[in-house]
C-alpha cells in the first residue's frame, strides 16, 4: 500500500463490502436504503473514496452496526490474514502495475472470496518457508517474471542509449572508450572515481565497485578488467540517464532494502549491455552465424569477439534481440557455477522467453542432468581456458528438444570458481528454419534430464543419484491400479 490513508480505505471498504453481502444486498440495494448514489459505494468498496462523518452514520445505521464497527482497521477472522498482506512488503514494495495489475481489482478478487484466498495465500507462504524461500529470492523471482513478460526486451531503455551515444559523440561497441565513460561521469554527473585496493578490507576482496552516494565516489577494484570496469561505469551512466535514485551501492550485491533497488538495478543493467553491445550490429551478425551450414565452436567465439570479451554479457544480450528482432520467442538463458573441488553444480541465473522451459533452479537440493552441455563443459575446462560447446538437447520426459550453446570460463573474481553460460532454443519448425546449422553433423543430440531425481533415463552413465522421485511416482501409480483392479475384482 502507498499510505497510511490507502490502507484504511481500502480495509473500509472490505468490511462495507462484507456487510453488505453477509445480507445478501446488491449495490443497488445498499443504494436505495441509503440514499447514497450506486458509484459512489462502489467507489467506497474499491478503497478510492472514504466517506464522511455523516455517510458513515447512514452506512451503519442501514447495516445495522455501530460507527466503530465500520470505522476500525480491525478485520473479522475471514479477513486476518489479508489484513497482514495489505501491510505488508509484498504491497508496498512490489509495483503491481508493472504486471498490469489494477490493486483494487486484486483486492475486490480476495474480498470477493476471502477465506479461499487468503487460504490460498497462506499455502504460498508455507511453501516458501518450507523451501527456504526468503525475500531476496522472492524479489528475484518477481524480476524474473517481469522480464519474461515483456520477452527481456526494453525500446524505451534502447532508444535512450541510442540517444545518450548520438549526444555524447560515442562509439558504441566493443570501440567504447573507459575514459569517455569516466569523463562524463565525472564532468556531467559530478562523479570522482578511483581504483582501490578492496583487498586491504579482509571480505572485500572479491567486490568489483562501491558507490559512495554522500561523495558521489566510484570506488573501483583494482583488480577489475578493462570489460569489467567499462560494464561498471555504463552501469553507473544508467543509473543517471535514466533517473534511477533508489539503488544499489555495490556490486555484486551484497544487501537490498527494497523491489524497486532490484528493478532499477535490472535496468541500469540493461542500458550498459545495450550501450555495450550495439542492436544493430548483433541482428546482423547474429543472423549471419545463423545462415552458417555447420556448426563450429570457434565460429561463436568470434561472434562473441565482435562484440566483447565477455561471453556472459553476450549471451545476456541475445536474450533482449533473439525474441523481439529476430523472431526467436522459445529460449531459456542460464548462467551455472561450480566451485572448486567440489562436485556441486547451481544455477546462479536464469531466464525463461514465452514458455516454462526444463531447466529450472531447483531448491531441493537435487542433482542437476550432468548430460547438459554447459555442465559438461565446467567438468573439462582447463585453467585460464574459454569453453564453447553446444548441443541439441533432447528432453526425454518432456518430449521437447533444444538448440543448447555454452560457454565456459574461470570465475576471476571468485576463489576458484567456473562459470557457463548457456543459452537454449526450442526447436521448432519455425526455429529450425531460422538456424541453418541445425542439421550439421557436429551437432550431436543428447537425451537429458532436468535433476537426476526426476529422470527416467535408465543407463545414464553420469548419474548423480538415483531416480528418487520418480521411482515414488511409479510406486503410487502402481498402487492406483492395483486399488482399480481389486475394485473391480469385488464389484
Amino acid at each position: 500500500m502507498n499510505s497510511e490513508s490507502d490502507f484504511i480505505k481500502t480495509v473500509f471498504g472490505l468490511k462495507l463490502k462484507q456487510l453488505r453481502q453477509k445480507k445478501n444486498w446488491s449495490l443497488q440495494d445498499l443504494a436505495v436504503k441509503t440514499s447514497l448514489s450506486k458509484s459512489y459505494l462502489n467507489e467506497i468498496e474499491n478503497g478510492k473514496k472514504y466517506p464522511k462523518h455523516d455517510k458513515i452514520i447512514q452506512l451503519s445505521e442501514a447495516l445495522n452496526c455501530t460507527f466503530d464497527d465500520l470505522v476500525s482497521t480491525k478485520l473479522d477472522k475471514s479477513l486476518a490474514p489479508f489484513n497482514e498482506i495489505l501491510q505488508s512488503d509484498f504491497f508496498k514494495e512490489v509495483p503491481l502495475d508493472l504486471f498490469g495489475i489494477n490493486k483494487n481489482n486484486l483486492i475486490s478478487i480476495i474480498s470477493d472470496a476471502p477465506k479461499k484466498v487468503t487460504a490460498f495465500i497462506n499455502a504460498l507462504i508455507e511453501i516458501s518457508q518450507n523451501y527456504n524461500l526468503g525475500k531476496e529470492r522472492f524479489y528475484f523471482a518477481v524480476l524474473r517474471s517481469f522480464q519474461e513478460l515483456y520477452d527481456n526486451y526494453f525500446p524505451d531503455i534502447e532508444e535512450k542509449v541510442l540517444i545518450f551515444a548520438e549526444e555524447n559523440e560515442l562509439k558504441t561497441g566493443k570501440n567504447l572508450e573507459t575514459d569517455s565513460l569516466e569523463k562524463i561521469l565525472n564532468e556531467n554527473f559530478g562523479y570522482t572515481i578511483q581504483s582501490e585496493d578492496f583487498e586491504r578490507y579482509d571480505t572485500l576482496d572479491n567486490l568489483r565497485s562501491l558507490f559512495v552516494p554522500e561523495k558521489k565516489l566510484l570506488l573501483l577494484n583494482k583488480k577489475l578488467e578493462k570489460d569489467q570496469r567499462t560494464f561498471i561505469l555504463a552501469k553507473e551512466v544508467g543509473f543517471n540517464v535514466l533517473g534511477l535514485k533508489n539503488r544499489p551501492n555495490t556490486f555484486s550485491w551484497l544487501d537490498f532494502g527494497s523491489f524497486e533497488e532490484i528493478l532499477n538495478n535490472f535496468y541500469a543493467s540493461y542500458f550498459a549491455g545495450a550501450l555495450l553491445i550495439s542492436k544493430r550490429k548483433t541482428i546482423e551478425k547474429t543472423s549471419e552465424f545463423f545462415l552458417q551450414n555447420s556448426w563450429e565452436p570457434k565460429n561463436f567465439e568470434n561472434l562473441i569477439n565482435q562484440f566483447t570479451n565477455s561471453p556472459e554479457t553476450f549471451y545476456y544480450r541475445l536474450t533482449n534481440i533473439l525474441s523481439s528482432e529476430l523472431g526467436i520467442k522459445d529460449l531459456f538463458y542460464l548462467c551455472l557455477v561450480k566451485k572448486n573441488n567440489s562436485n556441486k553444480i547451481q544455477i546462479l541465473k536464469e531466464l525463461h522467453l514465452n514458455h516454462q522451459q526444463a531447466p529450472h533452479a531447483n531448491a531441493t537440493n537435487e542433482h542437476y542432468c550432468r548430460r547438459w552441455i554447459a555442465v559438461k563443459n565446467l567438468d573439462h575446462l582447463v585453467e585460464n581456458e574459454t569453453l564453447t560447446a553446444a548441443q541439441i538437447s533432447h528432453y526425454k520426459d518432456q518430449g521437447v528438444s533444444y538448440l543448447v550453446i555454452s560457454t565456459s570460463q574461470k570465475n576471476p573474481f571468485s576463489d576458484g570458481s567456473n562459470r557457463s553460460y548457456c543459452l537454449g532454443i526450442l526447436l521448432t519448425p519455425q526455429t529450425i528454419k531460422k538456424i541453418n546449422f541445425i542439421k550439421s553433423p557436429t551437432l550431436q543430440t543428447i537425451n537429458v534430464g532436468v535433476t537426476c531425481e526426476s529422470c527416467s533415463i535408465a543407463d545414464c552413465e553420469v548419474r548423480q543419484a538415483p531416480p528418487i522421485r520418480l521411482e515414488k511416482e511409479y510406486f503410487n501409480s502402481s498402487m492406483k491400479n492395483a486399488v482399480e483392479r481389486l475394485r473391480k475384482d469385488i464389484l
